[in-house]
């Protein structure tokens, strides 16, 4: 982008100074942060919109801010359905994991796993999360920052990947998870305020929203595809997105670990609900530009080389200065509040699931500090990992990326029915873990030699990836079901309030249903299906 003016730079420069002040302002105000509990959890004392904005902000990534104006403006708003689905497992979520979490008093989801199961998924989980967390999440945020700032502010690519890094490696490091969430926070608004400008200024320029359907086509508008469309079909959308959901929202530690560090299971209940109403936003704030852009492009007013241009294009050509330099500041704010959460999930997964059990012995102020210490080798990995990106083709990144749908089935599957019933035990969990992974990286690789293949492995390798996780999840729970028949139950004191079965009634009263809630909850369910309804052709 040309034109980068000296307003939106006093604009981008208020954004890191406001994000600055806020993280010291919270170190400084919590200074006495000497317990594990205080730097991992922020003390276990957050309310409920702090964990509803931290929920939404640490959602918000490079796929969000190129990737769905970019599928928009190529065929559509389907895309948008992950977005408006991930208000309904957000309820799932807060109404039946979050009870079972907060009063197991874990810090991290693999250690969840070894109190319902055993060390086995324990150290499955919290490696795989480890290793994924630095190859993807950090990586593609990375890579993402240097793009906003060479795009929008002519900044060399390298130059604005290390800004992003080190800025955002400061406060997470000296702050911990309170400065994380805090930050989460303002970048929240930050992000909004950018998205909602260039969505009111596109429909302004394409003359409405009536004239933006016109111009794009009623078919654009469709939420429901067909069972046979390849990215989007509706029977994928129905029984596949959800496993990919229930293991992104309830069980991933980038996530979940907003929730932990609620003051109680009604907060913490609260802000998953709060957050499923603003990841209704997307569709409106993200994926509707990328149609605006689409319509531009048809009216003859736009130009666009490939569709992941739209935003940016967007941006270039129809906001004034000023709101341009907002706009910059809330791609960087979403950027950084995902790369905050991962460095500080990696730093607590590592302390928590790998250190403390090597040195059970080791006092709050070594866990602490190895926590920093953590973070700082998470951030210098993400350093070194930058020259490396342009050695990655965009194909095998996208391999590496799908690695996340092809072993989130039997995470959830292990979590979802290990809750629900108290029979399945670890031998189940670590055979269905095992089959999982063995079947999701068989079709990971049939797929780099997919040319190459006929028969039966063609046909293994052409089936959606949707559908695909919906079939692996259920092979994932018949194995876990049928594996767990061949051992004991695992022993009723150590699943005490860990399943349904075992929830004791000091158990069901930690979790009293809130009125307003259960409102809050209804209206959701709502509007979800207000959107379904409105956007179905």
């Amino acid at each position: 982008m040309t034109g980068f003016s000296s307003l939106d730079w006093w604009v981008v420069a208020a954004y890191f100074l406001v994000t600055i002040v806020v993280a010291w302002f919270v170190e400084k105000r919590d200074g006495s942060e000497t317990t594990s509990k205080d730097f991992f959890l922020a003390g276990r004392n957050t309310g409920w919109f702090i964990v509803g904005a931290s929920l939404f902000a640490s959602n918000i990534g490079s796929e969000h801010l190129v990737g769905l104006a970019g599928s928009g403006a190529s065929s559509g708003i389907a895309v948008a359905q992950f977005e408006i689905l991930a208000g309904l497992v957000l309820l799932l979520l807060g109404w039946f994991f979050v009870p079972f979490y907060l009063r197991s008093g874990v810090f991290t989801m693999p250690e969840f796993l070894e109190r319902r199961y055993s060390k086995g998924p324990r150290n499955y989980l919290a490696a795989m999360s480890i290793i994924s967390y630095v190859l993807t999440k950090v990586s593609v945020t990375i890579a993402a920052g240097g793009i906003v700032f060479e795009t929008l502010m002519g900044i060399n690519f390298w130059t604005g990947a290390l800004i992003v890094v080190v800025a955002t490696g400061i406060y997470t490091l000296w702050g911990g998870m309170r400065a994380v969430l805090y930050t989460d926070m303002i970048q929240m608004f930050f992000l909004l305020a950018g998205a909602i400008a260039v969505t009111l200024i596109g429909l302004d320029r394409i003359g409405g929203w009536n004239a933006m359907v016109a111009v794009a086509g009623e078919g654009f508008f469709d939420l429901w595809r067909p069972s046979t469309h390849p990215d989007f079909p509706w029977t994928g959308i129905l029984f596949g997105a959800p496993i990919l959901g229930i293991w992104y929202w309830c069980t991933d530690q980038f996530i979940v670990q907003r929730v932990l560090a609620a003051k109680n299971i009604k907060e913490a209940r609260r802000g998953a609900i709060f957050a499923g109403f603003l990841k209704q936003l997307p569709l409106f704030i993200f994926v509707i530009p990328g149609v605006i852009a689409y319509a531009l492009v048809q009216s003859g007013e736009l130009h666009l080389e490939k569709p992941d241009q739209a935003l940016p294009t967007l941006v270039a050509t129809l906001l004034p200065a000023g709101l341009r330099g907002l706009v910059a500041a809330g791609m960087l704010a979403a950027l950084m509040s995902s790369l905050s959460s991962v460095f500080n999930s990696c730093s607590t997964l590592f302390t928590i699931d790998i250190y403390r059990r090597l040195r059970p012995e080791a006092s709050e102020k070594t866990l602490v500090r190895v926590g920093r210490w953590a973070t700082a080798v998470v951030v210098l990995l993400g350093i070194l990992w930058i020259p490396f990106m342009d050695l990655i083709s965009g194909q095998l990144f996208t391999y590496i990326q799908s690695v996340q749908a092809y072993i989130a089935p039997p995470v959830a599957a292990i979590f979802l029915v290990g809750i629900l019933w108290s029979r399945v035990n670890a031998r189940g969990a670590i055979a269905s873990l095992a089959v999982g992974f063995a079947v999701g990286v068989g079709r990971l690789a049939l797929e780099t030699q997919k040319t190459g293949l006929d028969g039966w492995m063609l046909g293994f390798v052409s089936i959606n990836f949707l559908h695909f996780a919906a079939l692996l999840f259920v092979l994932c729970c018949v194995v876990l079901i049928l594996v767990s028949f061949s051992a004991p139950p695992q022993p009723e004191t150590q699943i005490e309030n860990l399943t349904l079965q075992s929830v004791t009634v000091e158990g069901r009263e930690s979790a009293p249903a809130n009125r307003l809630d259960v409102v809050l909850s209804v209206v959701l369910v709502g509007l979800i299906g207000l959107i379904w309804w409105y956007f179905s052709n």
